[in-house]
Formats: structure tokens, sequence, C-alpha cells
């Protein structure tokens, strides 16, 4: 039986109680004096944070929902508060046994716990001024694991180079802060999201805030640090990858209706997002290194997560989010495994490519039941064309599902098409109904733009697969393996301006 709605401020406070707790024991850890004692504390702390945020999404299923002055609960921050708990006790629990022995493994627990709360402080925040400087802590105690091994020169910069994007974008969030107080008043963020008709100042404050998304979740050309940060220890690159660069979507669902009705956000996310999503697959193909090649799906997949919340789909942004988290904490944590797979791969005899005809028929295959899927759940009732744009590109990642297979083997990889498709419509739903801020459809058809990148990207795809060696695939290849070389400009411009320092 659900229990009657409860929306106090006193309720809000609730939201806060993991962080409390990862900052307890990120406190205790610090002072330790025995790297046992700071891991157990570690331990406690995460476990803690876990039960509780547990208990906060049953609270919020039972009805309780608050929005304070500076705290916020509700169904999107419990669901990833959840998310961020059952992965930092994961992550705590792998890096104990990675760093033992490690010179310097004492004070890392300590910045690894306080990362841990400032993620989760973020996600409780509802004031745009106390959501700026917990996101600002986190970028700065992640900093710290970053550089944990300082005597590698490309550790130490490539952890400067997202120091000087990081601080750009929190700049843009101070920025947005001043404007929004000077349109409205005030800095809470559901009253400033329920804004009928934003004045200008207020949506130049939205632009920024988006502005601060898109650096900070690593889009075109301000990815390089992504890539390179490689240097740190796995379980940190599992924190950065699962957690800390997913918050910019967190930070857009929560504006969600100011997003909507700012046209210049929208474009800048729907731009930016769909081309370093198109980009960053084509470049993760050349890449030998796991790791890398992981890094490289990152940033993929956060401009394909930002297209989402551009696109007004703020529910499968979330699903994209949750999925992605739990997807690459389980890569990054399981890499030597991946690894084995790789090679194993590698070793074997290499499948002839498959014929264009086969190509042609498993893609129409794919197409069929990703469509049947859609309209079993009342999608082509919407008129939200950007729905199918996304249906249609979940079909075409299904295609190697089918490719190749005939007779019952092309019955079963359809089926499995149908079977993924029907689980993403379905969470699709669920939090589209429960959950997540409701669907806007933006000024502009940008699910056309969509569309045509994405498509284009298939085609491209789809050229270089049926002739490897051709002239295409070997004219292309030292571009896109390169990067197109973007990240070599732009890091030559920020270290004239501020070069890195030997150690951090």
């Amino acid at each position: 039986m659900m229990l009657p709605p409860l929306v106090t401020e006193s309720a809000s406070l609730l939201a806060a109680a993991p962080a409390i707790a990862t900052l307890l024991a990120a406190t205790g850890a610090s002072v330790a004096r025995r790297i046992d004692s700071a891991w157990r504390l570690a331990s406690a702390g995460v476990t803690a944070a876990l039960l509780l945020a547990a208990a906060l999404g049953a609270a919020v299923v039972l009805g309780t929902t608050g929005a304070g002055s500076a705290l916020r609960l509700d169904g999107v921050g419990a669901v990833v508060t959840l998310l961020v708990a059952f992965i930092g006790a994961v992550i705590v629990r792998y890096s104990r046994r990675y760093l033992e022995g490690e010179p310097g493994a004492l004070r890392y627990p300590a910045w690894l716990m306080g990362t841990i709360a400032a993620v989760q402080l973020v996600l409780a925040a509802n004031h745009l001024l106390v959501l700026a400087l917990v996101w600002t802590a986190a970028s700065l105690t992640l900093q710290r694991l970053l550089v944990f091994f300082p005597e590698r020169p490309a550790a130490v910069a490539a952890a400067h180079k997202k120091f000087l994007v990081s601080r750009t974008a929190d700049v843009a969030m101070l920025a947005a802060c001043a404007l929004a107080y000077a349109a409205t008043g005030q800095l809470r963020i559901d009253a400033l999201a329920a804004q009928a008709e934003p004045p200008a100042m207020l949506q130049a404050a939205v632009v920024l805030i988006a502005l601060a998304a898109v650096l900070k979740c690593a889009q075109l050309p301000f990815h390089g640090w992504l890539i390179q940060v490689m240097e740190a220890p796995t379980p940190v690159s599992a924190l950065l990858h699962a957690g800390v660069v997913n918050l910019g979507g967190v930070v857009l669902i929560r504006f969600a209706p100011l997003v909507a009705q700012t046209p210049p956000a929208t474009a800048l996310l729907v731009v930016s997002g769909a081309l370093t999503a198109v980009f960053a697959a084509l470049v993760m193909t050349t890449r030998i290194s796991i790791k890398v090649s992981l890094a490289w799906s990152t940033c993929a997949q956060m401009g394909f997560m930002l297209m989402q919340c551009g696109l007004g789909l703020w529910a499968m942004a979330l699903l994209h989010l949750v999925a992605h988290s739990l997807y690459k904490a389980h890569c990054f944590l399981g890499a030597g495994g991946v690894v084995r797979q790789e090679l194993v791969r590698r070793l074997a005899p290499a499948a002839p490519p498959a014929g264009a005809g086969a190509l042609a028929a498993a893609t129409l295959a794919s197409l069929a039941a990703v469509g049947a899927a859609a309209a079993l759940f009342g999608l082509h009732e919407s008129r939200h064309g950007a729905l199918w744009t996304l249906a249609g590109i979940a079909a075409l990642a299904f295609v190697p599902l089918l490719r190749g297979d005939v007779g019952a083997n092309a019955l079963r990889g359809a089926a499995a098409a149908f079977a993924l498709a029907c689980v993403y419509f379905g969470l699709h739903a669920l939090l589209a109904e429960r959950v997540a801020p409701a669907e806007a459809v933006p000024a502009a058809p940008w699910w056309v733009l969509v569309s045509v990148l994405f498509a284009a990207l298939y085609v491209l795809q789809s050229l270089i697969a049926l002739h490897p060696q051709g002239t295409l695939a070997r004219r292309l290849y030292p571009w896109f393996y390169g990067g197109l070389f973007l990240d070599e400009r732009l890091s030559r411009v920020l270290f004239r301006l501020w070069p890195p320092r030997a150690s951090t």
C-alpha cells in the first residue's frame, strides 16, 4: 500500500545521509596512521552509505519526497545515489587489494571517500551555488587520485589538462549562478526550473550550465584529458568513467524544464553530443589498447547522453547514465578478463567479412525487430520524432547480433534484438512514468540532424567492414587514429597559457 506523499523541507535532509556517512569515513581515514585503519573506516563508510541509499530509494517509492532550500529528495537523486553508493562500495573493496603495498596508499582512502561524498552531494543539491561548489569539490578530490603516481609525467600532464578544463567549467557555473540570481533573485533549483517563461538572463545561465556539462563530460575538442588519464590506477579510472564524468547528465536533468525552453542550450547539447558520439565511435575502432578503447567509448557515450538531453528525452538519458555506469565499472574493474578475452578473439582465425547482401538483410531484420518492440510499447503514438530516431539507432546497434547468420541462427539473433529492445523500451517507460522529468519536444527538429549523422556513421562503418583494406579505410585510418589531432592543438594552447608542473 502506497503511503501518502511527504513533501517537506525536513524530508529533503534525508538526501544528504549517504554523503554524510561517506564524508565521516573520509575524515577518519584522513587522520588514520595505519593503512588498515583507513581501509576499515572506508569500508564502514561505503557500507553505511549503501544501506542509507537503499533506504532513500525505499522512501521515495513509498511517497516521501522533499525539496528544501539547499537539498532535495526525489526519484532521480535516489536512483543515482544508490548507483553511486553501490559502485563506490565495489571500488573501495577492489582498491584495497589493488593498491596493497603501493607507496603513498595511506592517503588514498581519504581522497577516494571524499570524491564519492562530493558526488553524492551533487546528487542531493537543490541550490545552484551549492551544486557548483560540490561539483568543483568532486573534481578537486578526484585530481589527487589522478596523480597517485606523481613520478609519471604523462599522468601529471593529463591531470593538469583536466584541471584547466574543469576550472573553465567551474567559472561557467559561477557565472550561471550570478545570472540566475540577477534574473530571479533566488538560486533554488526547483524554483528556477519552474519558471514558465524564463527571462533572457536566466536562459543565458542555462546555456552556461550546458557548457559546463559539455566541458566536464569531455566533449570535443575538450576530450583529450579523459583519454590520457589512463595512467591513474585502474579503480580510479572506474570511479571516473562510471561516476564522476556522468554528473553532467544529472545536472542537466535537474534543469530539464529550463533546458527545454532554451533553444541555444538544446542546440549546444545536440550538436556537440552527436558529433562527439559519432567521432569517438570511429576513433574507438582504431585503438588496440583495451583501456584507451574504453576511454574513447566513454567519450562517445557521454556525447550520446548529452544529445538525449538536448532532444528532451530525459528518461532515456537517465537510463543511459545508469546502464553506462554499471557497464563501464564492470569493464574497468574486470579489465584483466577483458584483455584475455580480446587476446583469444584476436588469435582466433579471422571470420570472412559479411557480404553486402547479408549486411542489408541483417539491417532490415534488426529494424523490423526493434520496430515491433517500439510499437509494442506505444512509441508509434508519440509525436516526438526523436524517440523513433533513438529506436533506429538501437536497431543499427543490434545488427551484429544477426549479421552473417542464416536459418535458425538468424531467428535467434532477431529474437535477441527484439528482447533487448523490449528491455530498453520497458525501462524507458518505467523511468518516464515514475522517475524522470516529462519529455519535451525541442523547438527545432534536431532529430533530423541526429538521424543523418548516425546513418552516415553506420554507412561508413559498413563500407569499412566490407572493404577493410580498401582505399577509403586506408585513407581514413591515420586521421581517426590521431583523433583528427584536435587534442594536440588544444593542448599546445592550454600548456602555453599554463604549463604543467613536474608534480602535483
